[in-house]
């Protein structure tokens, strides 16, 4: 098996949760959201290694975390840039030597469970790219620049992608140089790799995997913990 590294996205703005708040430093039950993150990374066999991205100045603190809660598989803690594509690029460049795959995971996705990171890295040991996906349980509508609806797509085989995506160390790196050459920036890492002609296999995610984005998120995700057994 080739060793896979995590790289921890974790350098957003957080401008949906309030001013002057990083959601990655709001408790869960007690535990902040970044560190439930890396306890799944840390309870994953199939990861190796993890990167943390954060905002810059978040560093001294995030790392107290890290040792406050004994996560074991941080290998670097980095600051990210201006934009996803380029904090995803700072993590992919502290990534040690030696990995084969590299993980990239939304650090605001703390509900992610050991057994769907492994299963995603297998995947990819398979298909050379994968992520997770669940489908669409709502109709999607397109609109225009005022609002009204121009068509209704069609939902069937449409998924919601996830993080973790996983991909080649190699075919993600070369599919970041394209994207800068480009002069191009991507929200998503699938994309990259997709813009770079890599085909990416979609194994199935967990509702329970959501996004903390607005203060609502916290009170399901706490919801979710509990469900789980979670006190």
């Amino acid at each position: 098996m080739q060793n896979c590294c995590a790289v921890i996205a974790a350098a957003g703005s957080s401008s949906r949760m309030g001013k002057g708040v990083s959601k990655q430093f709001i408790p869960l039950l007690g535990i902040p959201v970044i560190i439930r993150t890396l306890m799944a990374f840390d309870a994953a066999e199939t990861v190796s290694a993890s990167v943390v991205v954060c905002r810059a100045g978040d560093e001294g603190r995030l790392q107290q975390y890290i040792d406050w809660y004994a996560i074991k598989k941080v290998a670097a803690v980095v600051a990210g840039g201006a934009t996803r594509q380029e904090s995803a690029a700072a993590g992919a460049m502290a990534v040690p030597e030696g990995f084969g795959l590299i993980a990239v995971h939304d650090g605001a996705r703390p509900l992610i469970t050991p057994e769907k990171i492994n299963l995603c890295v297998n995947a990819c040991l398979k298909t050379g790219a994968a992520a997770l996906g669940v489908p669409l349980k709502d109709t999607v509508k397109k609109v225009d620049g005022s609002g009204f609806v121009v068509s209704t797509p069609d939902r069937s085989g449409m998924v919601a992608v996830q993080t973790p995506q996983v991909f080649r160390y190699g075919l993600y790196m070369k599919a970041l140089r394209d994207a800068f050459a480009a002069g191009e920036n991507y929200t998503d890492d699938c994309q990259l790799a997709e813009k770079a002609g890599v085909k990416v296999s979609v194994c199935s995610g967990d509702y329970g995997n959501i996004k903390i984005t607005t203060p609502e998120d916290v009170c399901i995700a706490e919801a979710i913990l509990r469900m789980r057994g979670v006190k």
